[in-house]
């Protein structure tokens, strides 16, 4: 674990637009409100947050959502992956989210932040090992 403060300028400014995101998350369902940003080998850094749904079967990650806004603006590739909790714990990307992660960004890093300063940075690899434990059903949040 690492204070947040020690993130290069470039991931302290993807962490602050997860966390701007996470502010608009919809999530009536769980009340978890979750951020994510990517950052692309480009430099640039896409932001969006979780949306729940009624059938919590269409609920959509904000990792996925941050992936797809940048995906839909022509980036392909990406160099880093933040996710930011509405808590004290890490939320480590789910199952759904790890296999679109594998599909662009194999060799990313993933920094799971929490509520209160603390960054986990990971490898995909690494988050075989960290189960994900998320509002509903123990798959997405």
């Amino acid at each position: 674990m690492i204070d947040e403060q020690t993130l290069s300028p470039k991931e302290q400014e993807a962490l602050a637009a997860a966390r701007s995101a996470r502010r608009r998350a919809y999530a009536p369902y769980s009340g978890k409100q979750v951020g994510a940003a990517v950052i692309t080998e480009s430099g640039a850094i896409f932001a969006s947050c979780n949306m729940e749904n009624e059938s919590s079967e269409l609920w959509v990650c904000a990792e996925r959502n941050a992936i797809a806004t940048a995906v839909a603006n022509g980036e392909r590739q990406f160099r880093t992956i933040v996710v930011i909790a509405p808590d004290s714990r890490y939320w480590p990307p789910c199952r759904s989210c790890r296999r679109v992660i594998a599909e662009f960004a194999p060799d990313a890093d993933i920094l799971m932040c929490n509520g209160s300063g603390l960054v986990h940075r990971a490898s995909l690899n690494d988050l075989g090992s960290i189960p994900f434990t998320g509002p509903h059903h123990g798959e997405q949040h």
